[in-house]
């Protein structure tokens, strides 16, 4: 595997351009929010698994972007990507922990496995990312982590049975978090988006109301980003509706659900 940040020589001196470390910049909302912000003038470092994917992604800007190849499970190599982004581009203002993925799983194909391995990416990775980051950033006295979760953890939802639980975890890691990053003077951030057209959605097997397309979430997200609100939502219509679900009772809860999926 190719080393992070290989043939970019030393950057840290390239100027005085923020730094943006995006997870999960393979493909979807994490590679087009790294165009994007490239593009702005952010020099942006992506990782994912797929050395292809993070090729084909930093090819766009090539002058602004380089990629750090990263299995977000492995918590040795979280850390030792971030010290070698800060070590070749300079300390990280902002980062987007986005890395995740998503398995249908539902009565008839539940399984302690899936659930595993999506807690493991989804919930596990970011934790990870924190733990390497947050420290640093703690001993500067600033910086900027933004926790991509998901609406789908606000309240159990059909064929969300190992997904919902990891996206659940991180809005509550993130409210838990947030009074201490505060202190420390870092800017903690949760993005909830709802459905998105990504390779992720694609999977779902149901209808998805208000499916954003990727560019305007991307949009979306960065303006969120340079704002001052906790949470970050996409499609505004639509994550109100859920919100206003969070506080019904199961009673109402369960035949709205029904009727909204068909499940």
């Amino acid at each position: 595997m190719e080393r992070p940040g290989d043939g970019s020589g030393n950057e840290a001196a390239s100027g005085s351009r923020s730094v943006t470390w995006i997870t999960g910049a393979g493909s979807g909302i994490g590679r087009e929010l790294a165009i994007h912000l490239a593009n702005a003038g952010a020099r942006v470092a992506l990782s994912a698994r797929t050395i292809e994917d993070l090729t084909s992604a930093v090819q766009i800007v090539p002058e602004r972007m380089r990629m750090f190849p990263l299995d977000v499970t492995d918590r040795g190599a979280t850390a030792a990507t971030v010290a070698a982004i800060e070590s070749r581009l300079g300390p990280i203002d902002r980062a987007v922990l986005n890395a995740g993925t998503h398995s249908p799983m539902s009565l008839e194909d539940f399984s302690a496995d899936t659930a595993r391995r999506l807690m493991e990416v989804n919930y596990m990775g970011v934790v990870h990312g924190l733990e390497a980051l947050l420290p640093r950033m703690r001993a500067r006295g600033r910086g900027q982590v933004a926790v991509v979760a998901s609406v789908a953890g606000y309240r159990g939802l059909p064929t969300a049975a190992a997904y919902g639980p990891t996206k659940a975890a991180l809005i509550n890691l993130c409210e838990s978090l947030k009074p201490d990053c505060d202190r420390a003077g870092i800017r903690l951030q949760l993005v909830c988006p709802g459905f998105v057209d990504t390779p992720l959605t694609a999977r779902n097997r149901f209808p998805m109301p208000d499916l954003m397309p990727v560019a305007e979430a991307v949009r979306e997200l960065a303006d969120g980003l340079d704002g001052e609100r906790f949470e970050i939502t996409f499609p505004r219509r639509f994550t109100r509706k859920l919100k206003l679900a969070r506080c019904l009772p199961y009673r109402l809860y369960f035949p709205l659900v029904r009727k909204a999926t068909g499940a």
